[in-house]
């Protein structure tokens, strides 16, 4: 799905991570993140820690969309952060609610080096 994957690239652009209203709207209101450091996030600590985030360069890889309902999709991806070399395998889990999707849960898991 080719629009899931743009939403997820523009989740990891620096300017439209640090812009709390596109990433509001975006967010399901239930939604919830597993992080890579284990911690879990509620959407209200996620737009707070991400609006003060510093900038990371970020590219995306081994993209895969698999519909699992209707309005149901889940994306599995791997990142690379290219500031620090590391890499973290990510899924995520969008829901389609009055014509748009809306990403209702996330986990990044750390790859050990």
């Amino acid at each position: 799905m080719d629009e899931l994957r743009k939403l997820e690239e523009q989740l990891l652009q620096p300017e439209f991570r640090r812009n709390r209203q596109t990433v509001a709207s975006l967010l399901a209101p239930e939604f919830r993140e597993f992080g890579s450091s284990g911690r879990v996030y509620s959407r209200q600590e996620v737009l707070d820690l991400l609006a003060s985030e510093s900038s990371r360069q970020v590219e995306l890889t081994e993209f895969q969309s698999i519909q699992v309902g209707p309005d149901v999709a889940l994306v599995t991806y791997r990142t690379h952060n290219l500031s620090d070399s590391s890499v973290s395998l990510r899924s995520s889990l969008w829901v389609r609610r009055e014509d748009r999707w809306l990403l209702l849960f996330h986990q990044g898991t750390p790859v050990p080096a």
